[in-house]
Order: C-alpha cells, then sequence, then structure tokens
C-alpha cells in the first residue's frame, strides 16, 4: 500500500509538503505520485479537497509540454458528456483497465527477464553439458559403460 502524504493549496497557488515541511511544485507533487505516493490536496483557507484540481494541472502540464495525452475526439466526448456519461466509464471501466495493463506488463518483464536468465545459465551448459553435471553424467554412464573402465 502506497503512503499518502496532505499538500496544502495556498491562495498564491503555493503547494506545501505538510509531511516534509517545504514548498514544492507542480512538478516536484508529478514526482511523488510516479514514486507511487498518494497526494491529497487541500485548500489551506477552505479546508476543500482540490487534488482533482491539482493533478488535472499536472496532466495539463505534462501535455504542453509533449503535446499530447488524449486524441481530440476524446477530449470532444469529455467536453461534451462532462461528469455524466465519463465519470462512470473512467471509475468502472478505464481505471481498471489501467491497472491490469500496468500488472501484465509487470508480469510480462519478469518472466521475460527470467528467460534471459535462464538463456544466460544454458549457453555456458551448450559447450559442455556433463562438465558440472555429476549426477547426470553418472546416470548416462550405465549406458555408455564408461563407469565400468574405471573399475
Amino acid at each position: 500500500m502506497s503512503e499518502r502524504v496532505l499538500i496544502k493549496k495556498y491562495a498564491n497557488r503555493r503547494l506545501y509538503d505538510t509531511e516534509k515541511s517545504r514548498y514544492i511544485t507542480l512538478n516536484q507533487v508529478a514526482e511523488m505520485i510516479r514514486e507511487g505516493t498518494q497526494v491529497e490536496v487541500r485548500d489551506a483557507k477552505t479546508k476543500e479537497d482540490v487534488t482533482n484540481f491539482i493533478l488535472t494541472q499536472i496532466v495539463l502540464e505534462e501535455v504542453k509540454n509533449k503535446n499530447a495525452l488524449l486524441p481530440s475526439p476524446v477530449l470532444h466526448l469529455i467536453i461534451q458528456y462532462g461528469d455524466n456519461l465519463l465519470g462512470e466509464f473512467f471509475e468502472k471501466h478505464f481505471h481498471p483497465s489501467i491497472q491490469n495493463y500496468i500488472k501484465a506488463r509487470g508480469m510480462f518483464e519478469e518472466q521475460f527477464k527470467k528467460w534471459i536468465d535462464l538463456s544466460m545459465d544454458l549457453s555456458g551448459i551448450k559447450s559442455n553439458p556433463m562438465k558440472d553435471n555429476f549426477q547426470l553424467k553418472s546416470f548416462m554412464d550405465l549406458f555408455t559403460g564408461s563407469g565400468d573402465e574405471k573399475k
């Protein structure tokens, strides 16, 4: 379970990290989230939850820098239908889909690493499969008669 940090938003648009007792930027909030920290942003004066507003600002800044996040037709739908229809879709379908994708990607990367490690281990055996495998060698000696020569 990831940690949760309370951030206070002041009227002058400054953000204050209550855990580390320091002012932070939107980029620093984004970095905290990338590292797995959950943030909750509250207006310092009204105590209103403004987390979604701040997260949206972060997304918009990233879009501005990269010039795209969602295709225009999707943005049109978000504006057209607003929170009524799309909020339910994002909560019930989009969020779980992204979580499943991240989980599957992690599992695939882990399995691929295991395959790479296994292939590296097997590449050393390829030149002389019997060299360091005494149990297999003694078993094979039963069929080749090699074990009889030593007696």
